[in-house]
């Protein structure tokens, strides 16, 4: 029995997806850049793609460039909010502590070029007020950029008040919708969106494909030089199977997205409630307000590794945090950014589920995560200190 309970690191592909993908690797393999009828078919596909994603987010083909996945998005909507910032004198940016590192990094490397980064504290419950962003926003601000959700928590950020805060203000706001585009209902005009990343693998499409929203009127920076597609400001030759494999798995996430979170939300709690019986855990980011598959549980006296090791042995597919940052031995800056301590964030577990996962499945975690837990509080030295009150209990 397999049980993959990680669909926030990615997701199946879904028979829509690759359904819509095999005619473009069979029957229509022109290039969409051609001007003979061989391309300009695909070209026709392409266009009508891009509409499909357009109505989905609540804005116009026109605003829409396909990238390579989330993490090329976030660079380019920042890089180029602040070379636009840069030109009028402004480079104050603003974002918060748990963001993805490809907007972290990308953060980082501007600061190094002299640009003002303020990261805003998101408190226990993993969120931040739009009153925040209100009171961090200076003259020579250019840019607030900030998850939709956060991809180990779940929590759910006040976007559309964010964004109301941004325009009147003048600044521009980008949000890394990647956790939340197929999952939450998204309008970018009606939320004051600005620009939006996402990528496909996390709503049943295929990897390596993306988007990037972008209001029209943002000039954006070319972060790959190449030929003119995607109105010249991404080059390379469009990925014409994965496109259409996205378009196909946005839409039929959009068209069910009401009954898939209501189905998914039920196993969710179910999970939850069940693992706060397991004696000194924690949920972490916000109880009520969070994605509708994720479940994120600190237990003390353990570590997340060893875990993980222990449900993968009983078939059960499950992650400690983002999966672009599984082979570093430091804390979730997630978990740390909320308050847990070292030692606690190091006992993480992240079980995210879709509406493929089942009840039967959540019955088998409930019974086999409490013992992988007790097996390893009884391996662990530190663990009996606790017990026998020679350390005191932090959870």
């Amino acid at each position: 029995m397999t049980i993959y309970a990680d669909n926030a690191g990615t997701t199946k592909m879904s028979r829509t997806a690759i359904d819509a993908m095999l005619p473009f690797m069979e029957e229509y393999y022109g290039n969409p850049s051609s001007l003979h009828s061989v391309g300009q078919l695909v070209a026709e596909k392409l266009q009508k793609a891009r509409e499909e994603i357009a109505a989905c987010l609540g804005c116009s083909a026109q605003e829409i460039t396909f990238t390579s996945g989330g993490s090329e998005a976030d660079n380019q909507a920042i890089i180029s909010a602040a070379k636009l910032g840069e030109k009028k004198g402004k480079k104050h940016i603003i974002s918060t502590a748990f963001e993805h590192h490809a907007v972290l990094h990308t953060l980082e490397k501007l600061k190094k070029q002299g640009f003002d980064i303020e990261l805003l504290p998101v408190g226990p419950k993993g969120t931040i007020t739009a009153e925040q962003v209100k009171d961090a926003i200076r003259e020579d601000t250019c840019l607030v950029t900030t998850m939709y959700a956060n991809n180990e928590i779940g929590s759910i950020l006040p976007i559309a008040e964010i964004g109301r805060v941004c325009h009147e203000k003048g600044v521009l706001f980008h949000t890394d919708a990647v956790q939340a585009a197929g999952h939450l209902k998204i309008n970018c005009k009606e939320q004051n969106i600005d620009m939006l990343s996402l990528s496909a693998h996390k709503f049943h499409g295929p990897k390596g494909i993306g988007v990037l929203y972008a209001k029209k009127g943002i000039v954006l920076s070319n972060i790959i030089e190449g030929g003119a597609q995607e109105r010249g400001k991404r080059g390379g030759t469009e990925n014409i199977p994965a496109i259409m494999g996205m378009a196909a798995a946005l839409k039929e996430a959009c068209d069910h997205i009401d009954e898939n979170a209501c189905f998914v939300s039920v196993l969710r709690d179910m999970l939850i409630e069940g693992l706060k019986k397991i004696p000194h855990s924690a949920l972490n980011g916000d109880p009520v307000n969070r994605l509708p598959g994720n479940v994120n549980f600190c237990f003390e006296g353990i570590e997340g590794e060893s875990l993980l090791l222990l449900l993968d042995e009983k078939g059960i597919c499950a992650s400690s945090g983002s999966a672009c940052t599984s082979g570093s031995l430091d804390p979730s800056h997630v978990l740390l950014s909320i308050g847990r301590p070292h030692e606690i964030a190091h006992g993480s577990l992240r079980l995210s589920l879709c509406e493929y996962n089942t009840e039967e499945e959540v019955e088998y975690m409930l019974r086999e995560i409490p013992k992988a837990v007790e097996y390893l509080r009884n391996m662990s030295p530190l663990w009996k200190d606790k017990v026998e009150g020679r350390k005191e209990f932090i959870l």
